[in-house]
C-alpha cells in the first residue's frame, strides 16, 4: 500500500494521524478555532464549509480559505463541504457541489478536498481529475448515520473508492449495537490486509464506537477525527485524549 505525503505529514504510515475539524458559523469563529487547532496535537485540520453562513458567496469562502492557509502555517488543510444527505448542515445541488471542490481546488489554499464517493452525476470523478491535476489529494467518503452495513458491503465501497483514483478511502458508520463496531473494525482489516493500494479511514461513529477511533493502528485505519473546540460529528473524542490513547496503542505495537 502506498502512502499519501501532504506537505511534511505521511499518512498510512505508522500511527493514525489526528485529524481536527473546524466547523464554525463566521469568520472570526473559524479563525479563532484554527488558532486553538495550532496548539492541540493535531497533525492536520478539516474546514467544514458546509457550517459557514458565507459558504455561497466565492469570494468570502475563498477569503477564509487564505486566512485559514496562513494561520495554520505547515498544518495540511482539508477542504469539506459535508451535504445534508451525509449529515452535513446544508443542502447543494450536485453542480454546486462540483463548483464548490472546484473552486477550492484552484484556490491552491487547501492540500486535500473531501469527496462524498456517491455523490450522483460523475460528480466525485470530475473533482477528483480537476484535484489531482493542480496538485491536491482527494479523500472519497461515505457516511452511513442510520446503520452499520455488512462487512461485505463496507469493502465493497471502499474498493470502489480506490477504484475511481481516490487517494484516501473513507468510511463513517452508525453502529446499533457492539457487533456492529466489530464489523466496521473487520471490514478495515480485511480491507487494509488484502485490498488497499492507498491509505484507508475508517470508523463507527457514536459513544458505541469510540473505540474504533483509536484502535486504528491495529486495524488498519490511517486517519481519526478528534474535537478541540466543537465535534463535528458524535463520538469524537478530544484531541488530547486521543492523542494519549493512540499514544498508548503505538508503544504496544512496536
Amino acid at each position: 500500500m502506498r502512502t499519501v505525503t501532504v506537505r511534511k505529514l505521511e499518512i498510512g504510515a505508522g500511527r493514525p494521524k489526528i485529524c481536527v475539524p473546524v466547523a464554525g458559523r463566521v469568520e472570526e469563529e473559524i479563525l479563532s478555532a484554527a488558532e486553538e487547532i495550532k496548539a492541540s496535537p493535531a497533525d492536520m485540520v478539516e474546514w467544514r464549509a458546509d457550517w459557514f453562513d458565507g459558504i455561497s458567496d466565492p469570494e468570502r469562502t475563498r477569503g477564509v480559505l487564505e486566512r485559514l492557509r496562513n494561520t495554520l502555517g505547515e498544518l495540511p488543510l482539508l477542504f469539506t463541504f459535508r451535504t445534508s444527505g451525509e449529515g452535513g448542515e446544508k443542502e447543494i445541488d450536485v453542480p454546486g457541489y462540483v463548483s464548490l471542490n472546484g473552486s477550492a481546488v484552484r484556490s491552491g489554499m487547501a492540500d486535500l478536498v473531501d469527496v462524498e464517493a456517491f455523490a450522483g452525476g460523475g460528480a466525485a470523478e470530475e473533482i477528483i481529475g480537476e484535484a489531482h491535476s493542480a496538485g491536491v489529494k482527494v479523500i472519497a467518503s461515505n457516511h452511513d448515520f442510520h446503520q452499520t452495513p455488512s462487512r461485505e458491503e463496507i469493502v465493497s465501497r471502499l474498493i470502489k473508492m480506490q477504484d475511481m483514483g481516490a487517494d484516501i478511502a473513507k468510511i463513517a458508520v452508525m453502529p446499533q449495537s457492539r457487533k456492529d463496531v466489530l464489523t466496521l473494525l473487520s471490514a478495515t482489516e480485511e480491507m487494509t490486509s488484502e485490498y488497499a493500494k492507498i491509505p484507508v479511514i475508517t470508523m463507527s461513529m457514536g459513544g458505541l464506537g469510540a473505540i474504533s477511533r483509536v484502535c486504528g493502528e491495529v486495524f488498519g485505519s490511517a486517519v481519526t477525527f478528534g474535537a478541540v473546540s466543537r465535534e463535528s460529528a458524535p463520538g469524537q473524542l478530544g484531541a488530547e485524549e486521543l492523542d494519549m490513547a493512540l499514544s498508548i496503542f503505538h508503544k504496544k505495537a512496536l
